[in-house]
């Protein structure tokens, strides 16, 4: 039998996933990297599937080892190694409508691209947040032409909830999609509605010419329900939202308890 076809992709979500980022623990265990690498030297191909940007992904991510390609914001932008194998840009005109009603609100944005993301030196409030979470600010680029900045996705973020109004018009906005933050409202991300992490995959997986039977993902999120009803076989964390444990083919241990090396171990080995 042809190897490609024995061949398996798997997919990882990141926050809730391969790390917790809510106690703290940016880093991935060492039982869960010693498991994926152990996936890739028997052959298959490992992908991170996540609402991030290439500049929000930390350097154990990037540079090691364990991964072989991205599929980024949300599906928006498929990247392969050092090829960009799929991307879908906002409408200019649209990227500029919504950056100019940001500003009439008083609520700060960052544009995100297939390998940059572009923030103004003067938006503090979504620069100490991303310091917060260990995202590398200095990689972000200040000084930039609006007009010629390529925009996959955006996020906001107010000090008022609901960004004074404004991030409900742009949840109603034609042609795109988007998730406010459910506790406190004062942030928000904002997406082509027809993409998806599980239209991303589709794209890496005809690119690989992986049949999707012999896809898995692994996730958490609500953002990853498209994902997990995309792929061959579905592994969530038993950390996951109860709406993504309902379609599961299989519930991993939580993030806290390595649970993408014993789902890996157990399903994929």
């Amino acid at each position: 039998m042809p190897v490609t076809q024995e061949k398996k992709a798997v997919f990882f979500d990141i926050d809730g996933t391969l790390i917790n980022i809510m106690k703290g623990q940016t880093q991935i265990a060492p039982a869960v990297k010693k498991a994926i690498r152990a996936l890739r030297a028997a052959g298959n191909c490992t992908f991170i599937a996540s609402g991030r940007p290439y500049a929000y992904l930390d350097p154990e991510l990037v540079q090691q080892d364990l991964f072989d390609g991205y599929v980024l914001m949300n599906g928006a932008v498929v990247l392969l190694g050092d090829k960009t194998i799929y991307k879908q840009m906002l409408p200019q005109s649209t990227v500029e409508q919504i950056a100019a009603l940001s500003e009439q609100h008083g609520v700060e944005y960052i544009l995100e691209g297939p390998r940059n993301v572009y923030l103004k030196p003067e938006y503090k409030l979504t620069e100490n947040f991303y310091r917060s979470i260990d995202v590398d600010v200095t990689q972000f680029v200040r000084d930039y032409d609006l007009a010629k900045v390529p925009v996959a996705k955006m996020e906001f973020a107010s000090e008022d909830p609901g960004g004074h109004g404004l991030f409900d018009k742009l949840l109603a906005w034609p042609g795109l999609t988007g998730l406010m933050d459910p506790y406190h409202k004062k942030n928000m991300e904002l997406y082509a509605s027809d993409v998806t992490k599980g239209s991303g995959i589709l794209h890496a997986l005809a690119y690989l010419g992986i049949p999707v039977e012999r896809s898995f993902a692994f996730g958490d999120g609500l953002n990853d329900i498209e994902m997990m009803t995309t792929v061959g076989t579905s592994l969530v964390m038993d950390n996951a939202r109860p709406q993504l444990k309902a379609i599961a083919d299989h519930i991993v241990p939580s993030v806290d308890e390595d649970g993408v090396a014993a789902g890996i171990e157990h399903y994929l080995l």
